[in-house]
């Protein structure tokens, strides 16, 4: 992550930087795949400037995206989580329709057995990260018009 007062001044700082990275990684016998590898532009500045930087790895241009895969959560480029937790619910409503497909009156799974499913796979989904995420979800809650 490089903080900067200008994408320009951050493209910069960010090949000096990975320069350094990979004469380590030379120096250790460990490459990077920049097939996988990816940047990113954050920012929360409303005006419109030039957010496209150009970063090498192994001498090729990273790829530039607009949101990144990171443990399990996604950060977008101004950091309000949306894709985050709209990828979560599509999730979990997929498995609450599973479960309510298996979970009728007179046959199917039972209630212990559906609380036993929440607890164990919808809750975590719902959970996982939210050290990271819910302030910025609490932010948005909180904006005027909302």
């Amino acid at each position: 992550m490089i903080k900067a007062e200008t994408v320009g001044e951050a493209e910069n700082i960010a090949n000096v930087k990975m320069d350094k990275i990979l004469n380590w990684a030379k120096d250790n016998k460990i490459r990077f795949n920049e097939e996988k590898s990816k940047v990113m532009v954050m920012t929360r500045r409303k005006r419109k400037e030039q957010n496209e930087v150009v970063v090498y790895v192994n001498n090729k241009v990273i790829p530039q995206d607009q949101k990144l895969k990171n443990l399990g959560i996604i950060l977008d480029y101004k950091l309000n989580f949306r894709e985050h937790i709209k990828y979560i619910a599509d999730k979990c409503r997929k498995l609450i329709f599973q479960m309510a497909k298996s979970a009728k009156l007179n046959w199917g799974l039972g209630h212990k057995a559906l609380q036993t499913i929440y607890l164990g796979g919808i809750q975590p989904l719902l959970l996982y990260g939210a050290p990271v995420w819910i302030k910025a979800m609490n932010k948005e809650n909180n904006k005027p018009g909302s």
